[in-house]
């Protein structure tokens, strides 16, 4: 008998990477139905609920009939209520014609790339960083180009360092602030001189901000906000962390004009559009009562000052202070463990879910992340658990 072959896959999938906190959720769901208990501080949400205003204006949307298809650039209502807030809280002129919303943050991230780089073209990006940035460039068969963020400069990239990759190849540079992993906050002396390095080049910026709202320490800066860069910045936002809607799926994005109609067309040929009452409901958490923001971010901060001091410690542990974001990215170089064997066996050991930080880039390779989105209750058992499994190494 003739053998059957199967059919064969694409070669582009080889280069379209995970995000590793979902493949450390699925193993710590499976450890929870062999009756394990584990503390999750792997996944990067608010554990806050959604405020109830925000709630209303969805059902309220239901009840109007916006359950149906609407324009996919995003309902006018979103698309002027994300711009007035983009203009306020970034100095700058957004209209709202240039404001596109997507089903959260990472359409916008492989549009762009899409939309700017042809196969072979330069993408900076930092690392250690969000995953997906990598995984969008090599997918798309564009060049990745690390970024490095160091411990010694507050997880901040070098301008020396950005000048000395920027090439006339280089399509589009990615900036994050503040940042993940690390919660580093890029200040505005460093985007300054990263705004003189890109006037003169030919690359677009995409500068993901959707933890804008989330700043413990000094104040949040946008390079969209310097002379001459919002006319070539993707400048990227949303709802997802600031109001705990991970699960709707809304981002929003201030977009060059050029790339406007394409990424609109991508969003045409792909998700059609983001359904409407979950756009009502983001017009509602932009222009509402922001008590819930700042109720949160008070409680992350307590949350950052336990953890960051619990860990400093843990001998052969050291954390610098994060900024902002949610995310505690301590270095672990001093332990008899890799940081890699560390989050594995503190998982299936002590059932404490985090991530290593080499899931973020090579230059996370000491570290591990922790996601302090959790209660305080909570982290200080996650605490003990750690120091009881350090302890045990001895």
């Amino acid at each position: 008998m003739a053998t059957v072959s199967s059919p064969g896959l694409a070669d582009s999938l080889s280069r379209l990477g995970t995000e590793s906190a979902f493949s450390v959720l699925a193993r710590a769901r499976e450890l929870e139905r062999a009756g394990h208990e584990v503390i999750h501080l792997e996944i990067g949400e608010p554990d806050f609920p959604t405020p109830a205003h925000v709630c209303e204006a969805a059902f309220e949307a239901i009840r109007r009939g916006h359950t149906g298809y609407c324009p996919s650039a995003g309902v006018h209502a979103l698309r002027e209520a994300a711009a007035d807030y983009l203009s306020r809280s970034r100095q700058i002129d957004v209209q709202p014609e240039r404001v596109l919303v997507g089903t959260g943050a990472k359409p916008f991230l492989f549009f762009t790339i899409l939309a700017s780089c042809n196969p072979g073209d330069e993408v900076i990006y930092p690392d250690p960083g969000f995953p997906i940035y990598r995984s969008a460039i090599s997918w798309a068969g564009a060049t990745p180009v690390p970024l490095p963020l160091r411990e010694d400069r507050d997880f901040v990239f070098d301008p020396g360092e950005l000048e000395a990759r920027l090439t006339g190849r280089t399509k589009l540079v990615i900036l994050n602030s503040p940042q993940n992993p690390t919660g580093g906050l890029i200040d505005q002396e460093t985007l300054t001189e990263a705004a003189r390095l890109l006037e003169r080049s030919n690359a677009w910026v995409l500068s993901d901000e959707v933890y804008s709202r989330l700043v413990y320490e000094g104040e949040f800066a946008s390079i969209a906000s310097r002379p001459g860069m919002l006319e070539r910045t993707i400048l990227l936002d949303g709802v997802s962390k600031t109001y705990a809607m991970t699960g709707w799926r809304c981002g929003f994005a201030a977009v060059p004009e050029p790339l406007v109609d394409p990424l609109e067309r991508f969003f045409v040929n792909s998700t059609s559009c983001v359904p409407p009452f979950i756009q009502y409901a983001a017009v509602a958490a932009l222009t509402g009562p922001q008590h819930p923001v700042e109720a949160m971010v008070s409680e992350f901060r307590e949350r950052r000052r336990l953890i960051v001091q619990g860990l400093n410690r843990l001998d052969g542990v050291s954390c610098r202070e994060p900024r902002g974001a949610f995310y505690a990215f301590p270095n672990v170089s001093q332990l008899p463990l890799t940081a890699d064997q560390l989050s594995g066996r503190l998982l299936d050991d002590a059932g404490v879910a985090l991530l290593p930080g080499s899931a973020f880039g090579p230059n996370g390779h000491n570290h591990l992340r922790l996601s302090y989105a959790n209660s305080q209750t909570n982290l200080h058992r996650a605490l003990e658990r750690i120091t009881t499994f350090l302890q045990s190494l001895a």
